[in-house]
């Protein structure tokens, strides 16, 4: 049974051919740059794919090992294989002997190739890729079966919620194997939801971790609405389905559900104390040396994540009185940051419309990595307008700091911005003098409370007719606090040392 396969989305549709492997192939892929037939590099690749073959019925890898061989750049090759966590050694020795034959079958002279199995991957390259998150071929695959519509805003925020606590736990993964599986309920009536994330154990965490978020991403675009789906780089991947699809025993857990409990002693009699202590103390031991090993996990993830913000400027983030969203929640709600969900763009960056996974309509302002805006901006904005609550004021609902990606996330206003009325010959004529009266109150009222009522006493510094928005009612609402500086609740006048605000 071959299945249909491309880099693109990929559904189940399948038909009969010739190829009697029991392994699920999925796809390969085979570089661009050739070799001759009897060239060095060949005899190489003969002997690394061997290797390879070979260690793949040894039990102390995890199923998983990387090779190299060659004397020179010229001939130099690297491969790798990677068996699904949850298959024995017998299923990964004979999945990754199917992949040398068929590898060589696909692509018979060229110097890199990948072969995509679901129970095996196996790789080959003339240039390094070991301990590499590589992101560049993937393959997708989704179910051809909907989830009903009343289940969906359900089924969306617990599969977001389950690929991301998997990603977690396979990026932290202490054994070694870079592997976890999460499930959960997404309907009312206990539908559960199965996920499987694993990585190659090379990775770091952090790699790991990103390789996976890369590949949570592109769900949206490849399986949105669908009941199943998969992505696969050639250093990670992730699948989910609506019914089980690994081994339950194999892939349990302490920490991941279905696993047995921690401190089961079901079919076993109890030990002495003696015996009990003994085991007792070095477990502590290792307790303490992962709680710091975690600590600098931790550590290094929040330097790399937040690299261009100092530690005070992250605390004052975090604490904010507003919602952190993952960046996947935001690409599903803009829709991979669609063209078609655009509504305006500015120094800063791009502002998409969105829809949550509740139904609220929601402004995406996202920051480009060459903005005006940068760090001190981005916390001042999220720092000031959460603690703001005023009816002519533009309200803040959340924000995402993930990686190099600084996103804010308001309340949808209908009609734009002020300069759009104002300027445009047409939209202009909708501004009688009652309304123009109404905009002038309302912006007038909005500085009020920034000047004399709020509990912080806020100048904005950027006031101008693009930073009015004009809701359904054509109420104003102040926007953009990028630039605001907060004052004493007792100062009225200060002195400053630079010019801000828009020239």
């Amino acid at each position: 049974m071959l299945c249909l396969l491309s880099f693109h989305t990929i559904e189940y549709c399948c038909s009969t051919s010739s190829d009697t492997s029991p392994w699920n192939y999925l796809d390969s892929y085979c570089g661009n740059i050739t070799y001759n037939s009897g060239s060095t590099y060949r005899t190489n690749l003969n002997f690394l794919l061997d290797t390879l073959s070979s260690h793949a019925s040894r039990t102390d890898n995890n199923g998983f090992y990387n090779f190299s061989t060659g004397d020179d750049a010229s001939n130099k090759v690297y491969g790798v294989f990677l068996c699904r966590g949850d298959v024995n050694t017998d299923v990964c020795k004979e999945c990754v002997a199917d992949a040398h034959i068929r590898l060589l079958d696909e692509c018979p002279n060229q110097t890199a190739a990948i072969v995509w199995y679901d129970e095996c991957l196996l790789r080959f390259s003339d240039q390094t890729i070991f301990s590499k998150a590589d992101l560049g071929e993937n393959l997708t695959r989704c179910n051809p079966f909907d989830v009903p519509g009343p289940d969906w805003d359900k089924f969306k925020m617990v599969l977001i919620n389950l690929l991301h606590n998997a990603a977690d736990e396979a990026a932290n993964h202490t054994l070694g194997k870079k592997f976890a599986v999460q499930e959960g309920n997404y309907s009312t009536d206990q539908k559960r939801l199965y996920t499987l994330t694993q990585c190659t154990p090379d990775l770091s965490p952090y790699d790991c971790k990103r390789c996976l978020t890369e590949a949570i991403m592109v769900v949206p675009a490849c399986c949105s609405k669908k009941q199943g789906g998969r992505v696969i780089y050639p250093s990670c991947n992730l699948r989910y389905e609506v019914s089980v699809f690994y081994d339950t025993v194999s892939s349990a857990s302490p920490n991941s559900p279905g696993g047995p409990p921690p401190n089961s002693t079901e079919g076993k009699g109890r030990s002495p104390p003696r015996a009990a202590f003994s085991i007792a103390v070095p477990l502590i031991g290792v307790a303490v040396v992962l709680f710091v090993m975690a600590l600098v996990f931790l550590k290094r993830r929040l330097r790399k994540s937040y690299v261009a913000m100092a530690p005070e400027t992250i605390a004052e983030i975090l604490t904010a009185e507003s919602l952190q969203y993952s960046l996947t929640e935001i690409q599903i709600a803009t829709n991979n940051f669609s063209v078609d969900n655009k509504i305006g763009e500015g120094g800063f960056g791009r502002v998409y419309k969105g829809v949550l996974g509740n139904g609220q309509e929601v402004a995406v302002k996202r920051l480009s990595r060459s903005s005006v805006q940068g760090a001190e901006e981005f916390k001042n904005e999220i720092v000031v307008v959460a603690k703001l609550q005023h009816r002519n004021l533009v309200r803040l609902l959340g924000f995402c700091l993930e990686g190099e990606e600084k996103i804010l996330i308001y309340e949808f206003v209908a009609n734009k911005s002020l300069d759009y009325f104002l300027f445009d010959p047409e939209n202009k004529r909708s501004l009688n003098w009652s309304r123009r009266y109404n905009i002038i109150g309302g912006i007038a009222k909005g500085l009020l409370y920034l000047h004399e009522d709020s509990r912080l006493r806020i100048v904005h510094r950027d006031l101008k007719i693009s930073n009015i928005l004009l809701d359904g009612n054509m109420s104003p609402k102040i926007a953009d606090f990028g630039m605001a500086k907060i004052c004493g609740v007792d100062q009225y006048e200060g002195n400053t040392n630079r010019i801000a605000g828009t020239v």
